[in-house]
Protein backbone atom coordinates (compact mmCIF):
# COMPACT_ATOMS: atom_id res chain seq x y z
CA UNK A 1 0.00 0.00 0.00
CA UNK A 2 2.89 2.23 0.81
CA UNK A 3 5.32 2.93 -2.34
CA UNK A 4 7.73 5.11 0.24
CA UNK A 5 9.16 5.11 3.91
CA UNK A 6 6.38 6.34 6.19
CA UNK A 7 7.02 7.95 9.36
CA UNK A 8 6.05 5.72 12.47
CA UNK A 9 3.12 6.05 14.42
CA UNK A 10 1.86 4.34 17.53
CA UNK A 11 -1.73 3.28 17.65
CA UNK A 12 -3.48 2.71 20.83
CA UNK A 13 -7.39 2.34 21.58
CA UNK A 14 -8.45 5.48 23.22
CA UNK A 15 -7.26 6.29 26.27
CA UNK A 16 -9.49 8.85 28.56
CA UNK A 17 -6.54 11.36 28.47
CA UNK A 18 -6.29 11.70 24.57
CA UNK A 19 -10.07 11.57 24.19
CA UNK A 20 -10.34 14.56 26.89
CA UNK A 21 -7.79 16.41 24.73
CA UNK A 22 -9.22 15.66 21.09
CA UNK A 23 -12.64 16.80 22.47
CA UNK A 24 -10.93 20.10 22.73
CA UNK A 25 -9.36 20.35 19.52
CA UNK A 26 -10.88 23.33 17.27
CA UNK A 27 -10.29 23.41 13.73
CA UNK A 28 -10.79 26.51 11.63
CA UNK A 29 -13.93 27.32 9.47
CA UNK A 30 -15.36 25.92 7.21
CA UNK A 31 -13.65 22.71 8.65
CA UNK A 32 -15.23 23.72 11.95
CA UNK A 33 -17.81 21.45 11.64
CA UNK A 34 -15.37 18.80 12.76
CA UNK A 35 -15.29 20.03 16.06
CA UNK A 36 -16.82 17.85 18.94
CA UNK A 37 -17.64 19.21 22.31
CA UNK A 38 -16.62 18.71 25.47
CA UNK A 39 -19.64 17.36 27.02
CA UNK A 40 -19.26 13.58 28.58
CA UNK A 41 -21.25 12.53 25.27
CA UNK A 42 -18.62 12.71 23.19
CA UNK A 43 -15.92 11.42 25.29
CA UNK A 44 -17.93 8.67 25.74
CA UNK A 45 -18.26 7.60 22.03
CA UNK A 46 -14.20 8.08 21.83
CA UNK A 47 -13.93 5.65 24.56
CA UNK A 48 -16.46 3.02 22.98
CA UNK A 49 -14.06 0.83 21.84
CA UNK A 50 -13.80 1.85 17.98
CA UNK A 51 -11.18 4.72 18.29
CA UNK A 52 -7.79 4.63 18.37
CA UNK A 53 -5.49 7.68 19.43
CA UNK A 54 -2.25 8.06 17.56
CA UNK A 55 1.38 9.21 18.60
CA UNK A 56 4.40 9.90 17.19
CA UNK A 57 7.67 7.83 18.27
CA UNK A 58 8.30 11.33 20.66
CA UNK A 59 4.75 10.37 22.15
CA UNK A 60 2.75 13.22 21.45
CA UNK A 61 -1.18 12.87 20.40
CA UNK A 62 -0.89 13.07 16.29
CA UNK A 63 -4.85 12.71 15.68
CA UNK A 64 -6.81 9.52 16.09
CA UNK A 65 -9.10 6.93 13.80
CA UNK A 66 -12.45 4.98 14.42
CA UNK A 67 -13.20 2.24 12.75
CA UNK A 68 -16.89 0.95 12.05
CA UNK A 69 -20.64 2.88 12.80
CA UNK A 70 -19.29 5.57 14.76
CA UNK A 71 -17.44 6.68 11.17
CA UNK A 72 -20.70 6.63 9.30
CA UNK A 73 -23.05 10.41 8.88
CA UNK A 74 -25.95 9.59 10.89
CA UNK A 75 -27.68 11.07 7.90
CA UNK A 76 -26.07 8.54 5.54
CA UNK A 77 -27.05 5.64 7.77
CA UNK A 78 -30.72 7.12 7.31
CA UNK A 79 -29.96 7.63 3.35
CA UNK A 80 -29.11 3.76 3.36
CA UNK A 81 -25.07 5.17 2.02
CA UNK A 82 -23.73 2.72 3.83
CA UNK A 83 -25.43 -0.64 3.36
CA UNK A 84 -22.29 -2.64 1.54
CA UNK A 85 -21.05 -5.02 4.42
CA UNK A 86 -18.05 -5.76 2.96
CA UNK A 87 -16.67 -2.23 3.40
CA UNK A 88 -15.18 -1.51 6.74
CA UNK A 89 -15.84 2.41 7.47
CA UNK A 90 -13.34 4.54 8.87
CA UNK A 91 -13.03 8.35 10.50
CA UNK A 92 -10.16 9.84 10.87
CA UNK A 93 -8.94 13.42 12.36
CA UNK A 94 -5.48 14.99 12.07
CA UNK A 95 -4.67 17.33 15.18
CA UNK A 96 -6.01 20.97 13.61
CA UNK A 97 -2.47 22.75 14.33
CA UNK A 98 -1.26 19.83 11.72
CA UNK A 99 -3.26 20.24 8.57
CA UNK A 100 -2.43 21.61 5.50
CA UNK A 101 0.98 21.06 5.88
CA UNK A 102 1.67 17.61 3.76
CA UNK A 103 1.63 15.35 6.52
CA UNK A 104 -1.89 13.63 5.99
CA UNK A 105 -0.91 10.94 3.65
CA UNK A 106 1.52 9.43 5.96
CA UNK A 107 -0.55 9.66 8.67
CA UNK A 108 -3.59 8.15 6.87
CA UNK A 109 -1.74 5.18 5.41
CA UNK A 110 -0.34 4.45 8.65
CA UNK A 111 -4.11 4.30 9.86
CA UNK A 112 -5.21 1.86 7.06
CA UNK A 113 -2.00 -0.32 7.55
CA UNK A 114 -2.94 -0.59 10.87
CA UNK A 115 -6.86 -1.56 10.03
CA UNK A 116 -5.83 -3.60 7.43
CA UNK A 117 -4.08 -5.47 9.79
CA UNK A 118 -6.62 -5.60 12.50
CA UNK A 119 -9.69 -5.85 10.73
CA UNK A 120 -8.92 -7.45 7.38
CA UNK A 121 -11.60 -5.56 4.93
CA UNK A 122 -11.86 -6.04 1.58
CA UNK A 123 -12.15 -2.38 1.00
CA UNK A 124 -12.22 0.62 3.01
CA UNK A 125 -14.94 3.64 3.12
CA UNK A 126 -15.18 6.66 4.23
CA UNK A 127 -17.81 9.82 4.37
CA UNK A 128 -15.84 13.24 3.80
CA UNK A 129 -17.47 17.01 3.00
CA UNK A 130 -17.59 18.01 -0.47
CA UNK A 131 -15.77 21.28 0.76
CA UNK A 132 -12.78 19.81 2.36
CA UNK A 133 -10.82 19.84 -1.19
CA UNK A 134 -7.50 18.38 0.71
CA UNK A 135 -8.89 15.90 2.02
CA UNK A 136 -10.31 14.79 -0.92
CA UNK A 137 -7.51 14.84 -2.97
CA UNK A 138 -5.28 12.73 -0.68
CA UNK A 139 -7.72 10.16 -0.90
CA UNK A 140 -7.99 10.35 -4.23
CA UNK A 141 -3.89 10.41 -4.06
CA UNK A 142 -4.01 7.16 -2.08
CA UNK A 143 -6.88 5.30 -4.36
CA UNK A 144 -10.31 6.26 -3.44
CA UNK A 145 -12.39 6.59 -5.60
CA UNK A 146 -15.84 8.61 -5.48
CA UNK A 147 -19.03 6.44 -5.25
CA UNK A 148 -21.90 8.68 -3.76
CA UNK A 149 -23.28 11.92 -2.08
CA UNK A 150 -25.84 12.29 -0.01
CA UNK A 151 -26.70 15.70 1.93
CA UNK A 152 -26.79 15.98 5.68
CA UNK A 153 -30.22 17.74 6.00
CA UNK A 154 -29.28 18.89 9.90
CA UNK A 155 -26.94 21.74 8.32
CA UNK A 156 -27.15 21.16 4.44
CA UNK A 157 -23.66 19.95 4.11
CA UNK A 158 -23.10 17.71 1.04
CA UNK A 159 -20.79 14.43 1.65
CA UNK A 160 -19.23 12.00 -0.68
CA UNK A 161 -18.82 8.67 -0.01
CA UNK A 162 -15.47 7.01 -1.19
CA UNK A 163 -13.78 3.85 -1.41
CA UNK A 164 -10.46 1.96 -1.43
CA UNK A 165 -10.78 -1.24 -2.79
CA UNK A 166 -8.01 -4.07 -2.72
CA UNK A 167 -6.77 -5.77 -5.74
Amino acid sequence: MNNKQSISYIFHLMRLEDAENIVKWHYAPPYSIYNMSDDLEDIQELMDGSYYSVKNLENELIGFFCFGKNAKIPAGIRQGMYLDQTALDIGLGLRPDLTGQGKGRDFLIAGLDFARKKYKPRKFRLSVAAFNKRAISLYKKVGFISKDTFINKDNETEFILMELVFL
